[in-house]
């Protein structure tokens, strides 16, 4: 083994991969780790299965390396280990040696919002002519900016990149990553606020990127940016050219204007560039602003009027997420049609790979297109990369892919010229059971594919955000620290989100325990293969046979159930696997559970049957969520602790011991013991409320506009006439009723939804359904999307206006909305 010691030179590597995330190994033996450590996770505690898995060259903190390490890795005569300050700053460093070695053009995207999307439509219009590198995704962290630089190779033409930053001094480290040549400003909003002293402080850090750039693009309406880019950025960038865009009245380089149209917007274009008029069928405001950073762009960058029209002519909008859904034939289908390159479909088989919920893997593909790289060596690559990831099935659209055909071997595979004769063709009873990863360039219009293998096409949808739940629980973790196990509840269809892509994620998240309410939700979990630990918190006698047999442990809770699992167990063969139970003391919620009254009785039994292993010991606070029951939270962790005690000292080893709910996790830190029960918290719901903000709302309800009827004044919507029109209306028909989960109590006014930034009321009862609303200020259109709840309309404020709970409002979506789960 070679270590080297803390230094200023330079890393040295052939590695062409680097890796920051242990799970997400691909090409081992052309891999560098970073041991990242950070606030709720240690990349140094995986180096050892990472060494077995074939990495050899790792990057560790030196404050971090410690003795157990040092020993560990002693015998590692393949390997070699930098010790450095920081790993982050390492990386970032590595990276710009890359980055001095290519001269091509980059440009630089900073902002509040919009990165991503002129990013993408940038690549996108640019492509014809180019041969381009760029951020995938919102790559745009301190992590993300080198990992998507580090792509830069000597094929490329142009460069692409965002960088997004949340505290001051960030930016600084990431110029010399990207070094862009070229830059452009989207805008400044409040994200991020809470990380500077002012507007003005984040408007000059984001500034930092293009200390060196020769020209930056900007919208001069924003009179902040324009000063401080006047005032900070070029007394220090003496040779800036700046090209701004704005109103007319903004005295900007160029004058914009947009004309509204019914079915498309008029976007007016004069000044230093020329005077132009463009076409789009974009008609929202954030739309028609990064449209019109690429519009200027494009124009600068010298491409014809009549060139730049006929492109953004078929510019489509940006998904900028991986979306798993449920498809036909029992799939999985995970949608990510919008683009296709090397790096794109690594992380999109590294998604797929973290999914338990079938165990056959399928990839539809199309040709990965400019990558500067010959097919045989594109292909090549391609085909490792699907066998690393154990693809058994492989369907590959376009000329391109199927002329090296060759190059792949799987056990089921079938190639096509293009999508057309893929959809009539192909036997789509011969895809089952799978998980089905739709991977395609653009062009291809991979979309027919995903919703011809979608099995629900009702229009109300409900979103799970798998970055927020991720959110969520690293939130929690940060609260209760490493020690601390992790119970996450996934009961009642992981409260109406979906137990098994929920159970997915947080397998992958190496959470140490999973609790569900009766053993059949537990045997979907293991069906679905979930191999966790799984607590079922309501175990019928009857149920007690797939307990063993899914290995599943049951929470015993009264004198009755003891004494049936009793005899359940000494009927069972010698040496079969018992799984250990869970005993509920109850401390005062007087539901379920071992009164004081019962301990003497409990530890007669558990004496008497050593047979009988016991895992963990817990209770539940009654009030945990409010300061007024504190003294009884206290009373009852009091009696939960002796009475374990006693427990313990009787079985003769320790045993996991857990209290603390979501809201308890967070009012009552002392009482953390051995392990937490995280719940409602997980879907971004924080039930004390002091805490609301630190966590990320992981459901969005969302339908559509079926229907727009124009009323007058004196007329009436719904059921019994009871929506009463006083003033000519607007009256959209949503495709949602109490049937989907949207609540009979929130007809009449009650309820609000969200259409096109406007809060629109419900009008009438709701039915079954259908709910009306009243669309008058909102500028809809039939087919528009309607927020139910989300970040614009809360669950919280949702619940709060029927006088219910967030859990009723989640456990009550119905099961024919679509769930569709996705990652940023």
């Amino acid at each position: 083994m070679s270590f080297t010691g803390n230094t200023s030179q330079p890393i040295s590597t052939n590695a062409a991969y680097i890796l920051t995330d242990s799970r997400q190994v691909s090409f081992p033996d052309q891999s560098i780790f970073f041991a990242i450590r950070g606030e709720r996770h240690d990349g140094h505690q995986f180096i050892p299965e990472l060494y077995l898995a074939g990495i050899r060259e790792f990057v560790v903190e030196e404050a971090h390396l410690s003795e157990h390490l040092r020993e560990l890795t002693a015998g590692w005569n393949d390997a070699k280990i930098w010790t450095v300050p920081s790993a982050i700053r390492a990386l970032q460093k590595l990276v710009s040696g890359k980055r001095n070695q290519f001269a091509i053009p980059v440009v630089g995207i900073a902002g509040s919002n919009g990165k991503t999307i002129v990013k993408e439509w940038l690549v996108q219009l640019l492509s014809p002519g180019n041969r381009i590198v760029a951020s995938p995704k919102s790559y745009n962290s301190q992590i993300g900016v080198p990992l998507s630089v580090w792509n830069m190779g000597q094929e490329h033409t142009l460069g692409i990149f965002e960088a997004g930053i949340s505290q001051a001094h960030e930016m600084e480290y990431l110029q010399p990553v990207m070094q862009p040549t070229i830059g452009i400003f989207t805008n400044i909003g409040t994200a991020h606020d809470h990380g500077f002293r002012s507007r003005k402080q984040k408007i000059t850090e984001k500034l930092r990127l293009f200390t060196k750039v020769k020209k930056l693009i900007y919208r001069k309406d924003y009179t902040d940016i324009d000063e401080e880019i006047r005032l900070i950025l070029k007394p220090v960038n003496a040779f800036l050219q700046t090209l701004s865009w704005g109103s007319p009245r903004s005295g900007a380089d160029v004058q914009v204007t947009f004309a509204d149209r019914k079915d498309r917007t008029i976007i007016s274009v004069s000044g230093k560039l020329g005077t132009h008029y463009f076409e789009t069928h974009f008609r929202d405001e954030a739309s028609l602003e990064n449209l019109t950073h690429c519009l200027v762009f494009m124009l600068d960058y010298g491409i014809p009027a009549a060139t730049v029209q006929e492109r953004i002519r078929h510019l489509k909008p940006v998904s900028m997420r991986l979306e798993l859904k449920e498809g036909i034939n029992h799939n999985y289908v995970i949608d990510d049609a919008y683009n296709n390159d090397i790096q794109g479909l690594s992380m999109a088989l590294n998604f797929l790979d973290q999914q338990e919920q079938r165990q056959k893997k399928a990839v539809i593909l199309s040709d990965v297109l400019q990558t500067g790289q010959t097919p045989f060596e594109l292909y090549s690559s391609v085909s490792k990369l699907l066998k690393e990831k154990n693809i058994q099935q492989l369907i590959a659209i376009g000329p391109n892919i199927s002329g090296q055909s060759e190059l792949f071997d799987f056990p089921d595979q079938a190639f096509f010229p293009d999508t057309d004769t893929f959809l009539k063709s192909f036997s789509f009873h011969s895809l089952t059971d799978s998980l089905v990863l739709v991977k395609g360039a653009r062009p291809f219009s991979f979309e027919k594919i995903v919703q011809r293998l979608q099995q629900k096409a009702h229009a109300t949808v409900l979103e799970i955000n798998l970055d927020a739940l991720s959110h969520n629980l690293n939130y929690y973790r940060s609260r209760v620290g490493k020690e601390t196990k992790i119970m996450a509840m996934v009961k009642a269809f992981a409260y109406g989100s979906g137990s098994a892509e929920v159970a997915s994620l947080l397998q992958y998240h190496r959470v140490d325990y999973l609790g569900v309410a009766y053993a059949d939700e537990g045997v979907a979990l293991r069906q679905n293969g979930i191999t966790l630990p799984v607590m079922v918190m309501s175990p019928a006698t009857p149920t007690f046979d797939l307990l063993l047999q899914y290995k599943l442990e049951p929470e015993i809770y009264s004198r009755s159930v003891l004494e049936d699992w009793i005899i359940y167990i000494d009927k069972q063969e010698k040496g079969a696997y018992i799984p250990p139970i869970h005993l509920k003391l109850d401390t005062g919620m007087h539901r379920l559970g071992f009164v004081a009254d019962d301990l003497t009785w409990l530890i007669e039994k558990l004496t008497e049957n050593p047979s009988v292993k016991v895992s963990s010991i817990f209770s539940h606070l009654v009030g945990a969520d409010e300061g007024v029951h504190n003294e009884f939270s206290q009373h009852q962790y009091q009696m939960f602790t002796a009475g374990a005690a006693q427990i313990e000292k009787v079985l003769g080893y320790k045993t996991i011991k857990h209290i603390l709910n979501s809201a308890g996790i967070v009012r009552f830190q002392d009482f953390k013991l051995d392990m937490v029960r995280l719940g409602i918290g997980l879907y971004g719901v924080e039930a004390t409320g002091q805490d609301q903000n630190a966590l990320q709302p992981a459901g969005t309800l969302k339908t559509v506009i079926s229907q727009i009827k124009y009323l007058t004044s004196g007329e009436t919507v719904g059921y019994s006439r009871k929506g009463q029109i006083d003033h000519d209306s607007a009256i959209a028909t949503l495709a949602i009723g109490y049937a989907d989960g949207y609540d009979r109590r929130l007809g009449n006014g009650v309820g609000k939804v969200f259409v096109n930034g406007t809060l629109c009321p419900t009008i009438g009862n709701i039915c079954m359904d259908m709910t009306m609303v009243d669309v008058t200020n909102a500028h809809a259109e039939e087919g528009d999307e309607v927020i139910i709840f989300g970040k614009e309309v809360t669950i919280i404020d949702l619940a709060k206006a029927i006088g219910t709970i967030p859990y009723e409002i989640l456990t009550g979506i119905g099961d024919r909305v679509k769930r569709v789960f996705y990652k940023e």
